[in-house]
């Protein structure tokens, strides 16, 4: 099967920059798409220092959708959002200010990526952090998504007035210029062997393989992938009762097991059933106390708000579309104009029999 493979290299234009992240893309590019995929032949999309977070995100989301192996390939640096201080991908237009508007959430790359069969996904990260992030991530990691490999590096802030070399990724791709890819943690290690030890000190190792054969998500995906809806939904049922006992119905555990039951609803063609069970989990987070703009919050709002859209039965699109719309005012999300396509749809389906 044809494999993807997205390739990204952002920083901002100006002082903000920390590193010359387009600096690696001819290197890269260099390389036969099949090399750079690990398979026979690939599909190769290249995002050079990129303007907008929409536009990477409707990339990422056509590279998500192959059915193949998918290797991301990631090199920029990663700044807060003052408001909710979360790790962002910086963009060309990105400054200190403005960075929840003009730079690229990392934790979409999480959320469009969950849909993914567990291990098909590969990525390779050379970033950059400023002062602030990295403090941030010296405690908490940066979170990929659970289902994916991770290898790569973070290095701390360059020292003031230079930037920064992005000497992971050019070693990654000097490799891969021999015309054969090692297995990514192979790789990893080969890359970080040329860059020690003027980094190897001081950066943040990323080193995370794909899940296990044994990993409840690949029993799940291989059901899906055979058509075995009922069956998958029935396993991650069992997941959620265990995480319900244990830890509590609004626990991050049983979350996560619920979230996971609205998309095998949706890959099994329920759309009504996903869009229930993704407002479930938007009310189970705020009336745990969560914040209307939290990244969970606000994912689980705009994916109920896409599987309402699927739902072909009028009257139960008239039910869940006036749940929607009471959660849309409590949670508008980043999209101007949310609440209001909800509520001229549903004053639609008034009209409808």
């Amino acid at each position: 099967m044809p494999g993807t493979v997205l390739l990204l290299a952002a920083s901002p234009v100006g002082k903000g920059r920390l590193v010359d992240a387009a600096s690696v893309l001819p290197v890269l590019a260099a390389v036969p798409p099949g090399v750079l995929a690990g398979t026979d032949t690939a599909n190769v999309v290249e995002l050079a220092d990129p303007l907008e977070p929409q536009a990477v995100l409707t990339r990422l989301r056509a590279a998500a959708a192959a059915p193949g192996p998918l290797t991301v390939y990631v090199t920029g640096q990663l700044q807060l959002d003052r408001r909710q201080r979360l790790p962002h991908l910086a963009l060309a237009r990105t400054t200190a200010s403005t960075a929840r508007y003009t730079a690229f959430p990392w934790h979409w790359f999480r959320d469009e990526l969950r849909l993914r069969p567990a291990g098909a996904t590969t990525f390779l990260l050379d970033l950059h952090a400023d002062a602030d992030t990295w403090e941030l991530l010296r405690g908490t990691p940066l979170d990929s998504g659970r289902g994916n490999a991770v290898y790569g590096r973070i290095a701390p802030p360059p020292s003031r007035r230079a930037v920064a070399a992005p000497a992971y990724m050019k070693a990654v791709a000097t490799i891969l210029r021999s015309g054969f890819r090692p297995p990514p943690e192979q790789l990893h290690q080969q890359a970080l062997a040329r860059t020690a030890p003027e980094s190897a000190a001081t950066d943040i190792v990323l080193s995370t393989p794909g899940p296990s054969a044994g990993d409840p998500h690949a029993a799940i995906t291989a059901a899906v992938q055979s058509g075995r809806h009922s069956e998958a939904d029935a396993l991650a049922a069992r997941h959620e009762q265990a995480a319900v006992t244990a830890h509590g119905p609004a626990s991050e555990e049983a979350l996560h097991w619920a979230e996971v039951r609205a998309d095998l609803a949706m890959f099994a063609g329920d759309a009504g059933r996903s869009c229930h069970t993704w407002l479930t989990v938007a009310t189970v987070r705020l009336n745990a106390g969560q914040a209307p703009d939290a990244p969970a919050v606000e994912a689980a709002v705009d994916r109920a708000h896409h599987q309402w859209g699927q739902v072909r039965d009028t009257t139960r699109a008239r039910e869940l579309g006036a749940a929607l719309a009471e959660l849309r005012g409590r949670v508008p999300g980043r999209r101007e104009g949310a609440l209001d396509h909800v509520q001229r749809q549903l004053r639609q389906l008034q009209t409808q029999p």
